[in-house]
């Protein structure tokens, strides 16, 4: 599954884009202990994840993750956008929802029928509420809490 965005190409990551996506991720998330090896092998074999990249000529320039969550309290399981990083140079282009509108459509095209996407982000990080506004979201008022368990 592709998608060209002006002189983008939207896609699903390979197993060969993990140098580059570690790379992003790093930039993005600081050092987040994995590796290009265990990023690799996630995209080989993780069932439960998609991750959708923007290619300019072979070099990636941003990535969007998305997770499908299974529940025996649900009938149709839902989805998560859990990662969108774009380039810094690269935003305010409209990559991000286009970014975000292959990763909906390839998560029903993957996951079969899904109840929402839902996405979280910082109560004071407005540029990514107005990417994710402008891409269809709808504000929801909940609480997030966190446990760390390491």
């Amino acid at each position: 599954m592709r998608r060209s965005v002006s002189r983008f190409v939207i896609r699903l990551a390979e197993p060969g884009d993990a140098a580059q996506l570690y790379e992003l991720n790093e930039r993005f998330n600081g050092p987040s202990g994995s590796t290009v090896e265990l990023m690799a092998r996630s995209l080989r074999e993780n069932t439960q994840e998609l991750v959708i990249v923007a290619d300019l000529e072979g070099t990636l320039r941003g990535f969007v993750c998305v997770q499908v969550k299974r529940s025996f309290c649900y009938e149709i399981p839902s989805a998560e956008v859990t990662e969108v990083f774009v380039d810094e140079e690269y935003r305010r282009e409209g990559l991000g929802r286009e970014m975000l509108a292959f990763a909906e459509r390839a998560a029903v095209e993957h996951f079969g029928p899904l109840g929402e996407l839902t996405v979280l982000t910082g109560e004071d990080n407005l540029p990514a509420q107005a990417l994710y506004e402008g891409a269809g979201f709808l504000r929801e008022d909940e609480v997030m809490f966190i446990k760390e368990l390491s």
